[in-house]
């Protein structure tokens, strides 16, 4: 008998002030260096592309990114590590890369845990290429840790990023 996994209904809009408290525990849940509060705040002060993944009324994921002279820059993707593996993840950097086209960004940035075994393959699989190395840039239980730059163009050949949504 075959079982085919269900893909949780995942409803995404913007970040408000309000949601700081709960964005804050999935971070932590998922990161052993979590950003403080104080960094979510500022994003949103200072209009950075924030949005939230809830299922049923709950935050399970939220992203950041800039979007500035054609660039994007992803800050922050995460899902809550009881929701990860679902396709969240991905739905949520789908999301944002296609807000960027929409602002005319050409090219995405991020910066990924070399260690990071999982977003790394979602980040290739999604079109993203190494293009360099941040050395010691993540702190880690053992000093600092590298992060792997990657790129991604977002305008295809028919000019609108249709791959992305």
């Amino acid at each position: 008998m075959s079982h085919v996994a269900e893909t949780p209904s995942l409803l995404l809009r913007p970040m408000r002030e309000s949601d700081l408290a709960t964005v804050l525990a999935v971070e932590c849940a998922a990161y052993d260096f979590p950003w403080a509060e104080g960094v979510f705040r500022d994003c949103l002060r200072v209009g950075y592309c924030c949005w939230v993944g809830e299922i049923e009324g709950v935050i399970v994921a939220y992203g950041i990114m800039s979007v500035a002279v054609g660039e994007c820059h992803v800050f922050n993707l995460c899902v809550h590590p009881s929701w990860q593996g679902k396709g969240l993840g991905r739905r949520m950097l789908r999301h944002l890369l296609a807000l960027a086209v929409k602002r005319r960004a050409e090219t995405a940035f991020l910066e990924v845990r070399a260690s990071n075994v999982g977003a790394r393959a979602l980040y290739a699989s999604e079109g993203f290429c190494e293009i360099g190395t941040r050395r010691s840039y993540y702190p880690s239980h053992r000093g600092r840790e590298d992060a792997t730059v990657l790129a991604r163009e977002l305008v295809g050949l028919d000019g609108a990023g249709a791959d992305l949504v």
